[in-house]
């Protein structure tokens, strides 16, 4: 099954909110289906960022399934974990650069991604505008997309205490954050199709 085939089929199958069904058509008219998830580092390749939602998913669901009757909706987390990095739509231009093989000592042209932020709104806040142009979504899911990044996020590194107090108060936001550092530094591993390392 590909990326794209097996969001959509979770995506439609747990989330039946009012708008979800325009969100899909507008995510089609995107690249979100092709673009990578960074520029050189965990999926930064064709498909990269639907594939870390879809790594975010599970984590987030497993994690989810183990809280017995105090679990969160499976639509909650579908939502959540699915449209987490909606950020990184329009976001990354695939270019090339000049790289000297040291095998043969010859400059060869590689693959790269650059950041082209048509929208530069900030990463989890941006994520929550977008989903929010087509339907609602609650305080604790609002907060568990804006702040997955953690203390890499921005604002955080810069002294914003938000963070702390989201985390105290919204536990999905927690698992979120952890969730998609799961995805990212143990299952996206090697994900990198420009830069091996």
């Amino acid at each position: 099954m590909d990326y794209k085939h097996e969001f959509l089929e979770i995506f439609q199958d747990k989330v039946h909110r009012n708008g979800a069904r325009r969100m899909l058509e507008w995510l089609s008219a995107t690249d979100f289906f092709t673009a990578p998830a960074s520029t050189r580092y965990h999926g930064a390749c064709e498909s990269g960022l639907v594939m870390h939602s879809l790594n975010v998913y599970k984590v987030l669901k497993e994690r989810n399934d183990k809280l017995g009757e105090e679990k969160y909706s499976d639509e909650s987390i579908a939502i959540v974990a699915l449209c987490h990095d909606f950020c990184k739509i329009n976001f990354y231009r695939e270019g090339s650069r000049n790289v000297k093989n040291e095998a043969t000592g010859r400059w060869e042209k590689v693959k790269v991604y650059n950041v082209e932020d048509a929208f530069p709104y900030g990463h989890g806040e941006k994520s929550v505008f977008l989903i929010e142009r087509f339907m609602r979504l609650s305080i604790e899911e609002a907060m568990a997309i804006r702040w997955h990044m953690g203390g890499f996020d921005d604002s955080a590194k810069a002294g914003n205490f938000a963070l702390s107090e989201a985390y105290r108060r919204y536990p999905l936001a927690v698992m979120t954050h952890l969730a998609d550092l799961e995805a990212t530094y143990l299952l996206e591993k090697g994900t990198s199709s420009v830069n091996r390392k």
